[in-house]
């Protein structure tokens, strides 16, 4: 998955490192978690609309 991201976005080491430092300026050290946690409770709800949509599609 993180391989495909690379090729799409076309970002190495040094980029991503870079992205990462701004994203903790922006956000601080504390906030991070809070997002991430977000983040992933976003991606569980979309796999489930998508795995129910196909499941009514096949019926």
């Amino acid at each position: 998955m993180n391989s495909l991201l690379l090729l799409l976005f076309g970002l190495g080491g040094q980029e991503l490192l870079i992205v990462a430092l701004v994203v903790l300026l922006f956000f601080g050290g504390k906030r991070i978690p809070e997002l991430m946690k977000g983040m992933g409770k976003g991606m569980r709800s979309f796999k489930e609309g998508l795995k129910e949509s196909t499941e009514i599609k096949d019926e």
